[in-house]
């Protein structure tokens, strides 16, 4: 089961492998005994160790695969050192690799961790609409410099891990390019933010508030007239600013020019995904071993009984663990698929990272909420490992790009710029429910019932008002996403179950993949029904199949959950697992 999850690519397990060895050290033991600052300082410290285990910072930088299974695997231990490490590599190392600034920068000091790289592109008042975003750069042609600057509280930049905790940094801050008064629009500005000494002039940075979750060094950040060379503008097909201030670009737009700049967002999508990812399976794996220790009174005086023994129980751990298998398959193939895409699948390959974005990091949230409850008021505790799963999802639903938005953005493109599936066979009432494909097949029919409803919808909008339009498409237009990701993470499953030969895996997999469509359907019920997907029968057949399905997986439960790979050096350094 474990070599299923993560073949992931070339060179997956060894990928997957080394991060797993990492925070099985002492160093990322669990530490629920420190305060806010210190935390801090330890994600910094933890990043440095993770540093150390890379052979060149530069190609991880560049390797989408290995920074989600980077993040896939620290926020097991703990989700800040995922964050930050995130931020330095992707964002701010992965963005100066992309620049075309001649000569080529020395990027030393920030692979040794010398610096530490953060990204500052929220401001206050432009989250999802930051390209619109009022920070400055103004070109002064005498100097053949850059001032930095912001003009007023709204433009401050929002979040960034600034604060002096990891010692000296700098930011890659994305800003309005003014040359003689007019906006090119939106580039990013290497800008140093702090020395060993503290901020920089005409820096000022604001720690924020401690927000829920592993603890990250948030902070407000504003400039007054900072000056930068001109080295410091990121240039590349985007725009360039030649030595006599003149502008050239490759892309038309202002907004284009701004999608350019900061493109890493699409990597970073992928790398909140499995965050995620390797927090939910986590959490489900110190659920189901709770449940296996923790004994409770049982039907007959005197006598106690496992947790897990109640269906009421493990039913929902185990419809939890088909959909993070689920999850994960989903998360490999759109990986591969954002590494392999040609330049002309570029805009719907980005569309595809988004959606399965949206759908893994909230049914990551589901997951997590309903693991920290199956372990009752322990896992309430900080110290047991659940209480800060489900509030790091939080943070990641929002991070690179809230998911309503960019399920928003998607929706609109699909309704006329994604083809409509073919109308699917009549159910006959033969089919067996414990066909994954069959079940696959009525997911397709609700695909295409949206499909054609947001379209009708969208059609069916008061003419002008574009805005109107939307809105009155825009229930059906979410509902295409929602069953187009399933169908997708339903797909990633199939594949990564095909070349499996072990006819007891085998069918243990299929088991697990109607569990996870079934429970996808059972919602879709009046739908299918209408439009011939299930039969009458079939519909009245539904929760016996579940408890059918249930009562065959649950003997596997465990072994399911082991699959997972949770370090045994993490899990015995819960409380919670090692006195039930």
């Amino acid at each position: 089961m474990a070599e299923i999850l993560f073949r992931d690519g070339v060179g997956g397990p060894d990928i997957h492998g080394s991060w797993r060895k990492v925070i099985s050290t002492d160093r990322f033991r669990h530490r629920a005994d420190m305060g806010a600052e210190e935390r801090w300082q330890l994600s910094y410290d933890r990043l440095r160790a993770l540093n150390e285990e890379v052979l060149c910072p530069q190609s991880l930088a560049q390797d989408a695969r290995g920074l989600a299974a980077l993040h896939e695997w620290t926020s097991v231990v703990d989700g800040a050192t995922a964050t930050v490490a995130g931020i330095h590599y992707n964002l701010f190392l992965g963005s100066l690799l992309d620049d075309r600034t001649s000569p080529v920068r020395d990027l030393s000091r920030f692979a040794a961790l010398a610096r530490t790289g953060t990204f500052l592109c929220t401001e206050r008042a432009h989250g999802n609409d930051a390209a619109a975003l009022e920070t400055s750069a103004r070109y002064d042609r005498e100097r053949d410099e850059f001032v930095l600057h912001t003009p007023h509280e709204g433009a401050q930049k929002y979040m960034p891990n600034t604060s002096p905790a990891g010692g000296p940094k700098s930011a890659l801050v994305a800003a309005r390019l003014l040359v003689d008064d007019r906006d090119h629009g939106v580039f990013l500005f290497l800008t140093p933010l702090s020395d060993r000494h503290g901020t920089l002039p005409g820096i000022t940075v604001t720690v924020l508030p401690e927000r829920i979750g592993s603890p990250v060094d948030h902070c407000v950040t504003t400039f007054d007239q900072v000056r930068l060379p001109r080295t410091a503008l990121i240039q590349g097909e985007h725009g360039e600013l030649r030595p006599d201030g003149t502008f050239t670009s490759a892309v038309g737009s202002p907004r284009k020019r701004f999608l350019h700049a900061i493109r890493r967002v699409t990597v970073g999508k992928l790398c909140m995904s499995a965050s995620t990812l390797g927090g939910s399976r986590a959490a489900l794996a110190i659920a189901v071993r709770y449940g296996g220790i923790r004994r409770i009174s049982g039907p007959v005086a005197g006598q106690s009984v496992p947790l897990a023994a109640h269906r009421s129980h493990h039913a929902r751990l185990l419809t939890c663990t088909a959909t993070a298998y689920a999850m994960t398959f989903l998360h490999r193939a759109v990986t591969e698929r954002w590494i392999t895409h040609a330049p002309e699948d570029r805009a719907a390959t980005e569309r595809l990272v988004a959606v399965a974005k949206g759908w893994i990091t909230w049914r990551a949230r589901e997951i997590t909420i309903e693991s920290r409850e199956r372990c009752g008021a322990r896992a309430l505790f900080p110290v047991n490992g659940l209480a800060e799963f489900a509030a790091n999802t939080d943070g990641a639903i929002t991070a690179e790009g809230d998911n309503l938005a960019i399920w928003c953005k998607a929706g609109a493109e699909m309704i006329f710029g994604h083809a409509i599936l073919p109308e699917p066979a009549r159910a006959t009432g033969q089919e067996p429910l414990t066909d994954p494909e069959f079940l696959r097949r009525a997911l397709a029919t609700a695909e295409r019932h949206w499909h054609l409803a947001a379209r009708r919808d969208l059609r069916g909008g008061a003419g002008g008002d574009a805005l109107g339009r939307w809105n009155h498409a825009s229930a059906a237009a979410l509902a295409l996403v929602e069953t187009y990701a399933v169908g997708q993470a339903a797909d990633a499953f199939a594949a990564a179950c095909s070349d499996v030969t072990h006819p007891g895996t085998r069918a243990t997999l299929d088991d697990l993949r109607a569990l996870f469509l079934l429970d996808r359907l059972t919602t879709l019920t009046g739908l299918l029904l209408v439009e011939n997907a299930l039969t009458m029968d079939q519909v009245r057949a539904l929760p016996e199949t579940v408890r059918t399905l249930t009562s065959r997986l649950a003997p596997h439960l465990q072994t399911l959950t082991g699959a997972f790979d949770i370090p045994e050096e993490y899990l015995m350094s819960l409380p919670m697992l090692t006195s039930a």
